[in-house]
């Protein structure tokens, strides 16, 4: 049996297909009651998050495998299989493993380094357990899975990664002063109401802004996190408005982030002249070559598509399971737990653009204007219109240059810290469970070499009923400590080399050199899934182990 995962994400499908493919907790307990039922599948587990739904299981064969776990995945999510297949990744086996440990790790999140996944890897083998999908691999690998997660948390800075990226983006729009002194009285606009725009909120109310305006075309999200933002005991103001009222908010604003999965520009250069000459009163100044693209409209991108997603985040990370899990005030996470219900922000509607033949009219202001209007754009693809650093009292950073001045940041650093530790724990993993493969052919060996012994001394004593109580014992357990120095070197040099890649061929040469009863073998392997009875895999675990002391027996 192999382990092989079917599924989609934020990486690989569009937010739309996500939202529609996505499974309720009867839903995903359908599948996997599906899963085990199916003839390739022995084990299943469902990982279904706002930006993931994955299916693992342990499959006897890979091309059976995939086609029915796709198949089921389709079936339960209600998108054709027609159309979900070009959305679909597979991995198996070792990658298999390595895929989750990243994920766990939060380096496969939008949000890098965002720990809410662990909680949900932690529910979905609770939920498998519960429904009895998940065997010995599973259990095994999840649970290790939820501890690579967490030594990732404890011994690198991976969970400050996405909070670095706002933080980093607030400074280089600050310049030299702090971020605090920079920040003071200001008003900001947050385009957007996912996990990298609560961030940028939650940053900016810490920071000390006067008033915070969440924009998002979702109200009711956008007056979610302003609610949060209001509760949250920083005195800064907040409120909530549709996207078509951006334009008049930006005319108004100090500082403007955006962070949208929208397939096309939010802002224009002619949106942002617009809003500071609307501000100022004042006619913004822009040189020639403006670009006045309108905004895209539609169904939102996935914002990355590998591990660089580092300076990629968009509006959305792995998060709560459904629309009900709301965040909570003083959570720690609520900021994370909001974005997990974010619908991807459109671009801002034809009202809200302005064309590049109005803004080539606007007469030059005076030179050495101060910044009127500074701009965070914190989405890929862009929200912002870089044309806009054409325009006089306006400052825009974004993720492209955010990557030129971050390139040697500490959370770089982190993920590759990360992917070691990830890489490192594949590998242990793997060796774990080749070496376990072996175990049910060395206990059936030990169990052999047992009944051996039990039938000589039994044997001994028809043939010399005389032997006191004193000679048996001295007898019988002389000889068990033959057998065991016999038996100790083989079966540690066998469980060794099969820990190392390919060795699973020595279980099968130990049991022909022993002409074990393949029977006996098949019998301790049926015990050992299961594992989660009282006393059986401990009591495996413990013949095992005081079978290979060599110093078994002795005083």
């Amino acid at each position: 049996m192999s382990l092989l995962v079917v599924g989609l994400s934020h990486r690989s499908a569009p937010v739309s297909v996500l939202e529609r493919a996505a499974l309720t907790v009867d839903a995903q307990s359908k599948l996997l009651h599906d899963t085990v039922a199916a003839e390739p599948a022995a084990e299943a587990a469902v990982l279904a998050t706002c930006n993931r739904i994955e299916l693992y299981a342990d499959v006897d064969k890979f091309h059976a495998g995939v086609a029915e776990l796709s198949t089921l995945l389709a079936r339960h999510s209600g998108v054709s299989l027609e159309e979900l297949t070009p959305y679909l990744y597979v991995h198996y086996e070792d990658r298999a493993v390595h895929h989750l440990f990243s994920v766990a790790c939060g380096l496969d999140s939008m949000v890098v380094g965002e720990g809410q996944i662990l909680g949900q890897i932690k529910d979905a083998l609770a939920r498998a357990q519960d429904l009895h999908t998940a065997g010995r691999l599973l259990n095994d690998l999840f649970q290790q899975a939820l501890r690579v997660g967490k030594r990732a948390h404890s011994e690198t800075g991976i969970d400050r990664a996405g909070q670095s990226l706002v933080t980093f983006g607030l400074e280089q729009l600050a310049g030299r002063e702090p971020v605090e002194a920079w920040a003071k009285g200001k008003r900001a606009l947050v385009i957007g109401a996912g996990s990298m725009s609560s961030l940028a909120a939650a940053t900016l109310a810490r920071s000390g802004v006067d008033e915070i305006v969440i924009a998002n075309r979702t109200l009711e999200r956008a007056e979610r996190l302003a609610q949060i933002l209001a509760d949250g005991g920083t005195g800064a103001r907040a409120r909530a408005v549709r996207m078509d009222a951006v334009a008049a908010e930006l005319t108004r604003a100090d500082v403007a982030v955006s962070c949208t999965g929208a397939t096309g520009l939010v802002l224009t250069g002619a949106d942002v002249a617009a809003a500071v000459s609307g501000r100022t009163g004042t006619p913004a100044v822009t040189l020639p070559g403006q670009s006045g693209t309108p905004a895209a409209t539609g169904d939102a991108s996935p914002a990355c598509g590998d591990d660089t997603c580092l300076v990629t985040p968009a509006d959305d990370t792995d998060g709560a399971e459904g629309p009900d899990a709301g965040p909570h005030i003083g959570d720690a996470h609520a900021y994370e737990q909001h974005g997990a219900l974010v619908d991807n922000s459109p671009a801002v509607g034809a009202a809200a653009s302005r064309t590049a033949t109005a803004v080539a009219r606007a007469q030059v202001a005076a030179p050495g204007r101060a910044v009127a209007l500074a701009l965070l754009d914190l989405a890929m693809p862009r929200d912002i219109d870089a044309a806009v650093h054409r325009v006089e009292g306006v400052r825009l950073v974004d993720i492209e240059s955010l990557a030129e001045a971050s390139a040697d940041a500490p959370m770089a650093a982190d993920v590759d810290a990360v992917r070691t530790i990830v890489s490192d724990e594949v590998a242990a993993f793997g060796a774990a469970q080749r070496a376990a493969h072996i175990t049910p052919t060395v206990v059936a060996l030990r169990t052999m070499a047992a009944d051996v012994v039990s039938s000589e001394i039994a044997r001994l004593d028809g043939r010399l009923p005389e032997l006191g109580d004193k000679q048996r014992a001295e007898i019988t357990q002389t000889v068990r400590r033959v057998v065991d120095k016999l038996l100790h070197a083989p079966t540690v040099r066998v469980k060794q080399l099969a820990s190392e890649p390919g060795g699973a061929g020595y279980a099968d040469a130990l049991r022909t050199l022993f002409d074990l009863d393949p029977e006996t073998v098949a019998a301790v392997s049926r015990a050992d899934h299961l594992r989660d009875a009282p006393g059986v895999q401990a009591a495996l675990q413990d013949q095992l182990h005081q079978n290979d002391d060599p110093k078994r027996g002795r005083a």
